[in-house]
């Protein structure tokens, strides 16, 4: 019962914080999206700082969540944080969701749920992982992220928002195999710490992905990101723990087929939510914008 209440509370702060980040964020200038003057700006606004710290109390409830319970079951119960976001994000805009949107995250939810109850991934095996599976686990994720902000950057403003979180959400898994790593080494002294590469790439990655992040919350309401940043994260979070961690990851053919309908299921599900009249119509922040048709080349 703890661990659900725990998971729960993480859920909600963290959507909360989403949602104060994306009130913040939709009054920022279009013309900072995807530059850092974007962060200087939103951390003069408290605002945002708020919605920064409702967050970070969230993934510290998280964590401990992690720390006591199944991947299986915390992650799941994580993920809820669309649930609790998208409500508070209509209401603070005086709107109401309608079918589709409910019917879009359930969909997303459902999806989720059944992709990390087949897959069952299970506790790391490798506890020293080689700088150079480190490169080529973080070099494919870079190349895939900035091959989805070069796509974002050649849609429409809705699409954009959808993308630039899609590539939040894998920065965000990755931070997560970062961070994991790097509380590992507290153990052996903080000058182990402070000599090794991971807590610096956190660094990185962490505003990297922020920023993407922000840029997606400026762009258009947070029903267009919010849905891709649920599931990207986990999905690159177990990639990473299959890849990089020796996770046991189910690929028997009855579970890969449950496997590919849940991918399935998630994509209809971000499109169902992303693509609602909540986005097109502008609830939860500023009117969606046209994109500039300067930006499209």
């Amino acid at each position: 019962m703890v661990l659900i209440v725990a998971s729960l509370c993480a859920a909600f702060l963290l959507g909360l914080g989403f949602v104060i980040q994306q009130h913040a964020a939709a009054r920022a200038p279009a013309d900072e999206r995807l530059s850092f003057r974007l962060l200087v700006d939103l951390a003069q606004r408290p605002v945002w700082l708020a919605g920064i710290g409702v967050m970070v109390v969230g993934q510290l409830f998280g964590a401990y969540a992690l720390g006591q319970g199944k991947l299986t079951i915390v992650e799941p119960l994580l993920a809820a944080n669309l649930l609790f976001a998208l409500p508070m994000a209509a209401l603070w805009s005086r709107r109401s969701l309608g079918r589709r949107e409910w019917a879009g995250a359930l969909t997303l939810m459902g999806g989720l749920v059944m992709f990390v109850v087949a897959a069952g991934p299970g506790t790391s095996k490798v506890m020293l992982v080689s700088h150079e599976s480190w490169m080529i686990a973080g070099l494919t994720i870079v190349a895939v992220v900035m091959a989805v902000v070069w796509l974002a950057k050649r849609t429409s403003v809705a699409e954009e928002a959808t993308l630039l979180a899609l590539g939040a959400g894998i920065l965000y898994g990755l931070q997560d195999a970062l961070t994991q790593r790097t509380i590992a080494l507290f153990p052996r002294g903080i000058e182990v710490v402070v000599s090794t590469w991971q807590p610096y790439a956190l660094l990185a990655v962490a505003i990297v992905g922020l920023l993407l992040a922000q840029s997606a919350f400026e762009a258009a309401p947070l029903a267009a990101s919010l849905p891709a940043i649920t599931i990207a994260e986990p999905l690159t979070g177990i990639a990473l723990g299959a890849g990089l961690f020796g996770q046991d990851v189910r690929l028997s053919g009855l579970a890969l087929g449950f496997e590919m309908v849940a991918l399935v299921l998630m994509v209809i599900g971000v499109l169902a939510v992303a693509r609602s009249p909540v986005v097109t119509g502008g609830i939860g922040g500023s009117p969606t914008r046209q994109k500039d048709p300067s930006r499209a080349g």
